[in-house]
């Protein structure tokens, strides 16, 4: 099994590129989508070349449970389908990219609004696109973090995604 970590963290709207018109409607079609919606996250910004994604989950009477803080389920949901979806994107639709398996760990509660950033460095995807002209089925584990706008990690996601060729 090949294993690659990527943390997420919070970036600010200064530090990214612009979007492409191909992205920006893949965002703007994501935070549409119902399942994607009701988690009450956005997709705030997405790369041209899909290979960053970020998301915010903002602390609203949507996402909130009776204690005040941001529900766990929501917090996981909003994160479940992004690498998912990125890997799809970037190398085409001759693979299937589906879960095996997810842990997320709570750190302390979420009481603002949470960002994560999603990321797939091209060495990364080098050694996917490789490995996969050799194996039929590639296993990958990524990490993303929750944080505030101070940098706080407030939950950890741990995901193992597996890619099959059609």
């Amino acid at each position: 099994m090949i294993k690659a970590i990527a943390r997420a963290t919070f970036i600010s709207m200064s530090q990214k590129s612009t979007e492409s018109l191909e992205s920006r409607l893949w965002r703007w079609g994501g935070n549409l989508f119902p399942a994607y919606r009701r988690t009450g996250a956005r997709i705030t910004y997405v790369a041209p070349d899909f290979h960053e994604v970020h998301i915010k989950i903002p602390s609203n009477w949507k996402t909130r449970n009776h204690m005040g803080i941001t529900w766990g389920g929501g917090l996981y949901s909003a994160l479940d389908p992004i690498y998912g979806v990125m890997l799809y994107k970037i190398l085409g639709g001759q693979y299937r990219v589906i879960d095996r398996t997810a842990t997320i760990h709570f750190k302390r509660p979420g009481k603002t609004t949470l960002f994560a950033r999603f990321k797939l460095s091209q060495f990364e995807l080098s050694g996917i696109r490789k490995a996969l002209l050799t194996t039929k089925k590639l296993t990958r584990n990524y990490e993303i973090e929750l944080v505030d706008k101070q940098g706080i990690v407030h939950a950890s996601c741990k995901k193992e995604l597996c890619i099959l060729p059609l």
